[in-house]
């Protein structure tokens, strides 16, 4: 492998391939209409990728907008110099109306007391509120039901403090080919976008198409498209894979912190799941455990790619640290491997060479989804960007 960068600190990372996030951007960019925005979502630090650099690559790439799921995510956008209009895809509590205003953070609004309150600090501060109005059409997680729209937006448009920015829904199964209820939800949506328009009032740029609605419903994308776990590389399920092509932006990689020769039959890890089953095995140890996303469930389950060469994941994965065992080349190894050494490379996750280890694998080995995988490696990790 190539020379790699590594953290002076502890010898495991999460690296981040700006080149492959800046590809992704363009393909989904090619995908929409000409003239459609983008609103890159960067919610839960860009899924684990770092939410300030990846803001700024993916507005030269091409995004006009960013989501976040916080208010907390968005102050640290803009403290980061990300200047470009973000939106909290919920409604947050009342209390932080002010911190909006300050740090022009646009909320999502769907009840009348947070709009009315919004609304009035806005004013407060002589300034206008811009929201995002949230419709719910059948997901039945937030939002406005299109029945209750109109009576809606008619107690709030009265106030000078308020700006609709953006009207929008989410799609609860964008992914399933030929569904009815995702033809009820869009359909529900255009009718509600279609009242509100001929009742006079402002619908601000118009959205639903969420990550595999951009691939898939193209004739959706109204004024914006929301994409996230996309833009990371990671296809929102297994139809849009054949329709756009898509680099992973993250890996994992460790360096070796210890090697031993145990004597056969001896235990590895807590518990003991694992005993050394013969001559020839050394155990590894890397500094990566639960704590740093990788799943305990894993344990004894999972492997790595380490010069060159597939290794077992073995023992009980610790909270900061795990072991692996190579089969080093003699003539008896099963699948031989060369001895390995403080210091050597481990991928946990990503390329190495002509062999690669996908998040995807590792989400359906732990049977959840990619997205919730690339989180948990985001959390405490440090990040190397290459």
């Amino acid at each position: 492998m190539p020379k790699r960068f590594y953290p002076e600190t502890r010898w495991s990372w999460v690296e981040i391939d700006l080149g492959a996030l800046r590809r992704n951007t363009s393909e989904f960019k090619k995908a929409m209409r000409p003239g459609v925005r983008m609103m890159a979502v960067v919610k839960a630090d860009a899924y684990g990728h770092g939410a300030v650099r990846c803001a700024k690559v993916l507005h030269s790439s091409g995004a006009d907008q960013f989501a976040v799921a916080t208010v907390d995510e968005g102050v640290a956008l803009r403290e980061g110099g990300v200047e470009w209009p973000i939106l909290i895809l919920s409604e947050p509590p009342v209390d932080c109306v002010e911190t909006l205003l300050r740090y022009d953070i646009m909320p999502t609004v769907y009840t009348e007391e947070f709009a009315l309150a919004y609304g009035e600090c806005a004013s407060s501060m002589n300034k206008v509120g811009d929201y995002h109005l949230a419709i719910d059409t059948g997901m039945n997680r937030i939002g406005v039901k299109p029945v209750d729209l109109l009576q809606f937006r008619h107690f709030i448009d009265f106030h000078r403090g308020l700006r609709c920015a953006g009207t929008f829904t989410h799609f609860a199964t964008a992914d399933v080919l030929d569904d009815w209820d995702f033809a009820l939800q869009a359909n529900r949506f255009k009718e509600a976008c279609k009242a509100l328009h001929e009742a006079g009032y402002e619908l601000g740029l118009v959205h639903c198409d969420n990550t595999p609605a951009t691939v898939m419903h193209p004739e959706l994308d109204f004024d914006m498209c929301r994409v996230g776990i996309g833009l990371y590389g990671l296809q929102p399920c297994e139809l849009t894979a054949p329709r756009i092509h898509l680099d992973p932006v993250m890996s994992v990689r460790a360096r070796v912190t210890r090697v031993v020769n145990p004597e056969v039959n001896e235990g590895v890890s807590y518990g003991f799941t694992y005993r050394v089953p013969k001559k020839n095995i050394q155990i590894a140890t890397i500094p990566v455990g639960y704590a740093d996303g990788l799943s305990r469930a894993l344990s004894n389950r999972m492997e790595v790619i380490v010069n060159g060469a597939r290794c077992r994941q073995v023992g009980r994965i610790c909270m900061d640290q795990c072991m692996i065992a190579v089969d080093v080349n003699t003539a008896r190894a099963i699948n031989p491997t060369p001895p390995v050494e403080y210091g050597d490379l481990v991928t946990l996750i990503g390329r190495d060479g002509d062999d690669e280890i996908t998040i995807d694998k590792m989400a359906e080995a732990l049977g959840t989804i990619n997205y919730e995988v690339a989180c948990r490696f985001g959390m405490r990790l440090e990040k190397m960007y290459v």
